[in-house]
């Protein structure tokens, strides 16, 4: 029997069929056949050695062989973040955050936000794609576009709450240093290319955020939030 050379994304596992993307991808771009081995992860921790059953365009039915469930990351890094206007960049961040293992992504509107409209099913695609080349298996949580204002105000329970931001700030102390002994869920917030206004910076603290800096250098969006995503998965 063949090894895996290819791996699919199925979140129901159960189903034992791929979904129309990834069973065109398999059919017509792979042209795999009946008998050919897959892996397939199911972005919750879940590794299928599988064998293709039955195959179309449209459909990809398989069995599974053997299957590795990995315990989900003890950190849990919650990213609210600005998407920039270029959707190069804002994917580059997905890409390399998934990568990196990040639990949870928030985008979040803000008064200096260059883009006004995130289109979250286009964004999956990206975090799908990053899951499977990188070879993590759980994927990260891509929450709908929401007002600054409504998510700095939300319930998050014992999280450590933190605002990234670039204004002098007498209380504003290095991320990592202040997340160093931190067990509890950490949740940050990354502004837009024009930084968060000194309204919002003021109601994030308002609201229990600690103001913190992500190094010397003034960072771009993805940039920084890739950074606050290595920081603190750096200890792990």
């Amino acid at each position: 029997m063949n090894k895996s050379k290819h791996t699919f994304f199925c979140p129901e596992i159960k189903l034992g069929v791929l979904n129309e993307d990834e069973s065109g991808h398999a059919s017509r771009v792979l042209r795999l056949q009946i008998s050919d081995v897959i892996t397939i992860v199911d972005g919750k921790g879940g590794k299928f050695e599988s064998q293709i059953t039955s195959i179309s365009k449209k459909q990809v039915g398989f069995q599974i062989l053997n299957e590795e469930q990995v315990d989900d990351p003890e950190l849990s890094l919650h990213i609210a973040i600005a998407p920039t206007k270029s959707n190069d960049r804002f994917n580059f961040f997905l890409e390399k955050c998934t990568e990196l293992s990040l639990k949870e992504i928030s985008p979040i509107q803000c008064s200096n936000s260059e883009r006004k409209i995130f289109k979250r099913d286009k964004s999956e695609k990206t975090l799908v794609s990053a899951l499977k080349q990188s070879g993590n298996l759980y994927l990260p949580q891509l929450n709908e576009l929401q007002g600054f204002k409504n998510f700095v105000s939300s319930d998050f329970g014992s999280s450590k709450k933190f605002i990234a931001h670039c204004e002098e700030d007498s209380i504003k102390h290095e991320f990592k240093d202040l997340i160093e002994n931190v067990d509890e869920n950490i949740i940050i917030l990354i502004g837009p290319e024009g930084d968060f206004t000194t309204e919002e910076i003021n109601l994030a603290k308002d609201n229990g955020f600690l103001p913190v800096s992500l190094g010397k250098s003034r960072l771009r969006t993805e940039t920084a939030g890739i950074v606050a995503c290595h920081t603190a998965y750096l200890r792990y």
